[in-house]
Parts: C-alpha cells; structure tokens; sequence
C-alpha cells in the first residue's frame, strides 16, 4: 500500500463498544431503557430539560470509567506515522479517539465533553453536570447551556468539511458503523461514486456492506491494529 495515500477514517459505534460503551442498537443498548423521542430530540429537550440533562450527565460520568482501546491507539499511531493525511470522522460523542492519540477528530454528532448554550451558540468544554439552573458563561442566560449533541432533527456539524476531505482521499475506511444513520451512511456511496478506494472494518456486515470494495469482519480490537500495520509497513 502507498504510503502518502489520502485517508478519512469514519467510525461508528462499534469502535467505543470494546472500551464498554453501550451502543444504541444492540441488545441491552441506551435506547432499551430510554425512547429517542425523550432524550435526543430538540422536542424532548424543550418538553423535559431535566430528564435529558440527567440522562447526558450519566452518559459524561460513565466515559470517565472506560479507557481507549486497541482500535483507538492504533488509529492514533496511524495519525501520527502516515505520511498521508488522515482526516478521521467520528459519529460518537466520547473522547476515546482523542485519548488514543488521535490529534485531529471530526466530531459529526457532537461532543459529550461540551456545552451548546441555546440562548447564543457559544461552545465551551465540560466535563461536569450540567444543570438546567447553569447559565453561560458567555451570554449569561440561565439554563442556557444543553448538550452539545447533534440530536435527531438536527444537521450534524462540520458536513462541508467532511465532504471535502472524501472527495481528496485516495481510501475511504468505514469502522464499526451500522451503515444506518444518515448523512454518514452515505459517505461510501459518495467516496465509491468519485472513483475512491473502499474498505470496512465491522463486527458484521453493515446495511451498506454492498458499497465497499472489501469489507473485513471481526472486533476493531483486533482488525483495526492489524489493518495499520499494513499501511505502515
């Protein structure tokens, strides 16, 4: 394999679920216990804060006890070594990526790590619980900060920014996805329509499998150090 090739990188799920973050859709996965339509729409969070606060507050309090993993480090490494541009993508909204090793993450659906002030738009991190009594820090409206997650019903962040990192990337690498969300599911569509190489890495066949060049299947943990270590070898 070249090694100045383009890379963008999307990962999904599947690549935190070894590191003990629950998936959505799998069995004993977050939406068992909690409807999307109560916590991950703009709608819920207009019609209950508090429980849609509460719920993120978990989820920000258990990132705290899960460490990265294999997949995380092994992408880092690559970031780090490849003489190409690796420009990741990432659909999930922990940090695992970042402590990997991984400099430059595209966070499509948001950040847990980070607040959204409703009220005026600014962004700051936070790590602690959020309260419906907090207020700005910029604006200083109170119970303006929320979750910055991109919630169903909303445009996930930075799509012309990941468009133009496919259409410049000689492979497009699809990890751990349920190939089921949009905009990210159609991606490889889009890489394989402008002549660009195609691979996923994924516990099992996704809905899009059809669309890659090559699909390999098994634990991140495991295909993803072993797939570096090809194109840096």
């Amino acid at each position: 394999m070249t090694d100045s090739l383009n890379i963008v990188i999307l990962t999904g799920a599947g690549i935190s679920a070894e590191s003990g973050i629950k998936t959505f859709r799998d069995t004993g996965g977050l939406w068992e216990t909690h409807a999307i339509e109560d916590v991950a729409t703009p709608e819920a969070y207009a019609r209950d804060p508090k429980l849609v606060q509460h719920f993120y507050n978990l989820r920000r309090a258990a990132l705290k006890e899960v460490e990265p993993n294999a997949a995380h480090i092994a992408l880092g490494r690559l970031q780090a070594e490849h003489k190409g541009r690796v420009t990741i993508v990432t659909q999930n909204v922990d940090d695992l990526h970042e402590r990997g090793g991984a400099k430059d993450v595209i966070h499509m659906h948001g950040e847990l790590l980070s607040c959204l002030c409703s009220a005026c738009g600014w962004r700051w991190n936070h790590s602690d619980d959020v309260s419906v009594e907090d207020k700005c820090p910029a604006c200083q409206t109170v119970g303006g900060p929320r979750p910055d997650i991109v919630w169903f019903g909303e445009m996930p962040y930075e799509m012309g920014r990941i468009e133009e990192a496919v259409r410049g990337c000689d492979l497009f690498v699809s990890i751990g996805t349920s190939g089921a969300v949009y905009p990210a599911a159609g991606f490889v569509q889009m890489a394989r329509s402008l002549g660009k190489q195609t691979l996923e890495l994924n516990l099992e066949a996704s809905e899009g499998s059809h669309f890659f060049h090559e699909s390999r299947l098994g634990p991140a943990g495991t295909l993803v150090p072993e797939w570096v270590d090809e194109v840096l070898t």
